[in-house]
């Protein structure tokens, strides 16, 4: 299973936010790409960005603390936030992200998700943010009536590199990821998930590992409070 360290981007400084509300924001690092240094020094195999701004905004947003950050690395980022048409896509593929994440477009605008899949293989992640089983769009803004499973299952055919779930709920909040609501999504689609929200400790990271259905995980605010040494983790999912 993959540990991506989280670097959520809002107005240029690396945050955390609790349960997604843009008021409460913790800033941890004003200078991101130090940060994603600090994290691949420790061993990361991948990033995961996010542009809080850009979420909202529908466009991107912190453009230039992501571009630093994939100037100053070497291992594969992906990003999600304010990517909504084929055109923001190719531009940041183009400036060496390995991964884009559809959030929004993918409940809105599918047909978009699957011309990308197409465009660029391997490269297109769907982001499926939840409260209480139900997609949230538009930087969790606004809630729909789309289940996780349905809006899952309807990529199964497009050739979705993977999907993030979140459970908006349990994001920021340090008090565990919904692991089998993440173990029963992974079992009800053949696309790789990657869990997100709520990862506060080791033992989360080894009780995501050993469902044996989840094949990444996404921890921030338990690396940033230290509650998790990324070195020693790393090593525990190696073992």
């Amino acid at each position: 299973m993959i540990l991506y360290p989280a670097i959520d981007l809002k107005d240029g400084q690396a945050v955390r936010l609790f349960k997604g509300e843009m008021t409460q924001a913790t800033v941890f690092n004003d200078n991101p790409a130090a940060q994603a240094m600090e994290f691949v020094n420790a061993g990361c195999e991948w990033l995961h960005l996010v542009d809080l701004n850009g979420a909202f905004a529908g466009e991107p947003v912190n453009a230039a603390p992501v571009e630093a950050i994939l100037a100053q690395t070497k291992v594969p980022a992906q990003l999600g936030g304010g990517i909504r048409d084929m055109a923001t896509i190719e531009r940041w593929l183009s400036k060496g992200l390995a991964r884009v994440i559809l959030g929004t477009v993918a409940v809105e605008n599918p047909a978009l998700v699957r011309e990308a899949c197409r465009a660029f293989p391997g490269q297109v992640a769907v982001g499926i943010d939840a409260r209480n089983g139900k997609v949230a769009t538009k930087g969790w803004a606004e809630e729909t009536n789309v289940m996780v499973t349905d809006l899952a299952r309807s990529y199964e055919d497009a050739g979705v590199a993977a999907i993030i779930y979140t459970d908006i709920n349990r994001d920021g909040a340090m008090q565990g990821p919904n692991i089998e609501a993440t173990a029963d999504l992974a079992r009800a689609v053949t696309i790789p998930v990657i869990a997100s929200g709520g990862v506060s400790s080791l033992s989360d990271l080894i009780a995501l590992r050993d469902s044996g259905v989840i094949s990444g995980a996404i921890s921030g605010r338990a690396l940033y409070d230290g509650a998790i040494n990324l070195t020693e983790a790393l090593a525990a999912l190696r073992a």
